[in-house]
């Protein structure tokens, strides 16, 4: 029979706590989305998942915490969505591939239009506080290793001489954040404006 004493130098977190942490996750994203993070509390966060404060701070150190965590896991998210279509288009010119990567990088489906406008209230909110700032720097550095990496691994031939992945993936993630912010209306203007920086991006790339 195998011993239940929990091995203290095992880095894996107990299935119990992985179970907590996603319900606490899934909770505090469908506030956040309809209510904003400025005007959703930890207790709104904790009566949402059916938890208390305790099981709370056992997974995340603050609310800051929490949609940072939640925001890297969009970001993963997009990045596998990105390798799996550099992984579709190997066939296509250069030209063809920067288009279509700038096209998927840029585009936001009408349905995400919340997290568009709970990272540009975050990011305001970063912005005057110091601390926090740094945080949401260090989530930047990640999410642009991470896309120089696919870049550089996936589709090297997009990078323009001069550059390096590094800088191109800066470029892009800032043009994205300038176009959410524009964008997060939607109609017409929106519109013409992703297809816009599509062109323009895709040429440079291409």
């Amino acid at each position: 029979m195998k011993s239940s004493t929990v091995d203290p130098q095992d880095p894996r977190p107990p299935r119990r706590r992985i179970h907590t942490r996603a319900r606490i996750l899934t909770a505090a994203s469908g506030l956040f989305l309809s209510e904003g993070y400025g005007r959703t509390s930890i207790e709104d966060v904790c009566a949402a998942a059916g938890y208390t404060r305790g099981a709370f701070y056992s997974n995340f150190a603050s609310k800051e915490d929490l949609l940072l965590a939640l925001f890297d896991e969009r970001a993963a998210e997009r990045l596998v969505e990105l390798e799996r279509l550099a992984a579709r288009c190997e066939e296509l010119t250069p030209a063809e591939r920067a288009r279509l990567l700038a096209g998927a990088l840029l585009r936001v489906d009408p349905a995400e239009t919340g997290w568009i406008l709970l990272f540009l209230e975050f990011r305001l909110l970063a912005a005057r506080t110091p601390g926090l700032a740094d945080r949401v720097a260090e989530h930047d550095r990640a999410v642009t290793r991470e896309l120089a990496g696919l870049l550089a691994r996936a589709l090297p031939g997009l990078v323009p001489s001069g550059a390096d992945p590094v800088q191109v993936a800066e470029v892009l993630l800032a043009a994205r954040e300038g176009l959410l912010a524009r964008t997060a209306a939607g109609g017409p203007g929106a519109e013409q404006l992703l297809e816009s920086a599509s062109a323009v991006l895709g040429g440079i790339l291409g």
